[in-house]
């Protein structure tokens, strides 16, 4: 396991990245707090970021929307394969597209979180703990095994029960069963390894395959 003090970033690689509230406490509680990070994420993964999201939201709905639709064609720092936000962490996996693009998008989106947070309850101080940490994805297998990692996370943390991760909104899974149309996730690199959307959400959903791969991919876990 990598610290991303230890790591090198390099553009056109891949990692997976994560980190957890400070005390292991509750980060997102709420439908609201996990629907601001996600527009927290869509926004923060652009290069070129024409004022703070808190800012932008107090604007005109028009200059509002037209800075968005602009924003969303321009350069991103990374591309975000797959992510699941959890009550108390996060997990992402980032390909880098600009130098220090997954730094600059991971302080952020956690700072940008943190202010709004802090500012809603009222409270002072770091929300998560230290530096992020992040580990190199070394290959496709890896990659395909870690996605599924990620987003059974809700289901194998006991959050929800399998039956119910089609619906769990907070991560990059409907978007790669075609179930939301959010376009967070660049889902290409991982679903050009499966027939189709179907196959995927069978290999997601293939309990005994999951576990038999746990092993396999725990050094890409970073838990």
């Amino acid at each position: 396991m990598a610290t991303n003090r230890k790591l090198v970033f390099r553009n056109a690689e891949i990692y997976h990245i994560f980190n957890r509230g400070i005390e292991r406490k509750s980060i997102f509680s709420n439908k609201r707090e996990f629907d601001r990070a996600q527009k927290l994420i869509k926004f923060y993964r652009h290069k070129d970021i024409p004022i703070r999201f808190s800012q932008l939201i107090q604007q005109p709905e028009e200059a509002k929307k037209n800075m968005l639709e602009k924003l969303y064609k321009s350069e991103k720092l990374v591309d975000i394969l797959s992510y699941c936000l959890m009550p108390n962490h996060f997990h992402f996996i980032l390909k880098q597209n600009v130098d220090k693009g997954i730094t600059t998008f991971v302080a952020n989106f956690t700072n940008a979180y943190t202010r709004y947070f802090n500012t809603k309850i009222q409270r002072a101080g770091p929300l998560f703990e230290g530096t992020f940490k992040a580990v190199y994805v070394e290959s496709d297998e890896q990659l395909i095994h870690l996605s599924r990692y990620i987003h059974l996370n809700p289901v194998v943390s006991s959050i929800i029960k399998i039956e119910q991760l089609d619906s769990y909104l907070w991560s990059s899974y409907p978007e790669y069963i075609s179930l939301l149309n959010e376009n967070i996730a660049e889902k290409e690199l991982v679903l050009r390894m499966f027939k189709s959307n179907i196959d995927y959400k069978r290999f997601v959903m293939d309990q005994i395959s999951y576990a038999k791969e746990l092993e396999h991919v725990k050094h890409l876990t970073l838990e």
